[in-house]
């Protein structure tokens, strides 16, 4: 029961810090939110920070198992990418841009998480895919994999990034998927290029 509790609690502070960003959002609200006294809440966290590092942990292992499912699951490195870009639209198409800001700047243990995460999984993964693009054909030989994928997780952050696209601008979503393909467009051969359209093609008229 407890185990349920604690998740029901990070669901719920989840969904408020979607909406407003994290530093708005008091142990008041995320306790009326759930209907529930903070007293309870504070037997599972000590303080918000806790409740932040914990649900950071949460999604980034929630994250990881996905990322190797829809690795599993695909033919080609070209629908891997697309799958992992269909994953990632839920997320930037509902989450508050402050969120990343205010992770960045006010939650520095649960940013710490992120940027390990960052550096021991996403990046090794990108390079993975990448080198197996290459192997495939779909992905340029003479690319650096490691360079590249390093720079092409450093653009999801970039697009977070209010002082190069203010928020009030620049749509979260369609500044990533800017990114995306770019980044996919120039990696490719021009038999990942044409792979790329046909999927591109699909998801269009679905």
């Amino acid at each position: 029961m407890s185990n349920v509790q604690k998740d029901r609690i990070l669901e719920g502070a989840e969904e408020l810090f979607f909406k407003a960003g994290i530093r708005s959002v008091t142990m008041d609200e995320i306790a009326r939110h759930l209907g529930m006294s903070k007293k309870t809440i504070y037997q599972f966290y000590r303080d918000k920070d806790d409740i932040v590092s914990a649900l950071i942990q949460k999604r980034l292992e929630e994250d990881k198992e996905k990322m190797c499912g829809i690795a599993g699951q695909a033919s080609n490195v070209m629908e891997e990418m697309i799958n992992m870009m269909k994953h990632s639209e839920g997320f930037f198409s509902k989450v508050n841009p402050i969120l990343i800001h205010d992770l960045q700047k006010y939650y520095p243990e649960a940013w710490s998480f992120f940027q390990q995460f960052k550096a021991n999984v996403v990046i090794d993964s990108m390079q993975q895919i990448l080198d197996r693009g290459i192997e495939q054909g779909y992905v340029r030989e003479d690319i650096d994999t490691k360079v590249m994928a390093k720079m092409r997780v450093w653009q999801i952050e970039l697009g977070f990034d209010n002082s190069v696209y203010p928020h009030n601008e620049f749509n979260s979503w369609k500044v990533q998927l800017q990114f995306l393909e770019h980044f996919i467009y120039g990696i490719c051969t021009e038999k990942g290029y044409q792979i790329m359209l046909q999927y591109k093609n699909i998801l269009e008229h679905n």
